[in-house]
């Protein structure tokens, strides 16, 4: 399956979902249902990498998922290690660069050695941002970008009137990245789960019932599809945006 090029999304943001319940309906544990998610993971990187995509995000591993079972959160931590020792020299191959959002320093000392260690060796990637999502809360991003413009302001180095959305968006830990343009959810479910509020106030939602393991890039094509035949207004009109492309 092709996509039209010139509609592809700038920057992609996915909920992957459904990897527990994957293994569960296939009478295995839970974090057997990660490890295969972790092949759809490359899969999708190579197809985004493929049409075009400048920045990819992907919400790996959110503040809430500490409260799961020790047994599988430790399993996730062992498998981000792995994915960033397995996956560097392809991710440096295909010139993708590998950046963190959310709070790192929550993560053991080895996993986030391994992927510090990853986003050095990928650094020179120009041709997609791969950011992953890890102890990730937009609400708490939300919260410590608010907590920064209050120091300041006691400082004396902010005037109150200075901090608006273009300020508090700078200081997310998705500052350096553009809005999302679309953001995906697999598993059938139809929330955001804290992932991205502030920044995905315009994006495109393209909800899968799909579980994670099972999405592929002909799923995600197919995605790049639908978002290509919506028109995006921004608030204005249809009047106003063919006005625009003329």
């Amino acid at each position: 399956m092709s996509t039209n090029a010139a509609r592809v999304p700038r920057h992609v943001a996915i909920i992957m979902d459904g990897n527990g319940r994957w293994a569960v309906a296939r009478g295995k544990p839970r974090p057997e249902g990660h490890r295969e998610g972790a092949r759809a993971v490359r899969e999708v990187v190579r197809g985004c990498r493929a049409a075009g995509v400048e920045y990819l995000t992907l919400y790996a591993f959110s503040l809430a998922n500490w409260s799961r079972p020790k047994t599988e959160v430790d399993a996730l931590m062992r498998l981000f290690v792995l994915f960033a020792k397995k996956e560097v020299e392809e991710l440096r191959e295909r010139e993708i660069s590998v950046g963190v959002i959310g709070r790192p320093e929550d993560l053991p000392a080895t996993t986030r050695k391994a992927l510090d260690e990853l986003i050095r060796k990928t650094a020179g990637g120009k041709k997609m941002r791969l950011s992953l999502a890890l102890s990730y809360s937009g609400r708490e991003d939300l919260i410590g970008a608010v907590r920064q413009a209050a120091a300041l302001v006691d400082r004396g180095k902010l005037r109150p009137e200075e901090i608006d959305g273009s300020w508090i968006r700078a200081h997310l830990s998705t500052g350096i990245l553009p809005d999302p343009d679309l953001v995906i959810r697999t598993g059938g479910e139809y929330r955001l789960s804290d992932f991205l509020p502030f920044e995905s106030v315009y994006a495109e939602l393209h909800f899968s019932p799909l579980l994670w393991p099972d999405f592929t890039e002909k799923d995600l094509l197919a995605a790049f599809d639908t978002y290509g035949g919506r028109e995006r207004r921004f608030g204005r009109t249809s009047e106003q945006v063919k006005k625009g492309q003329e």
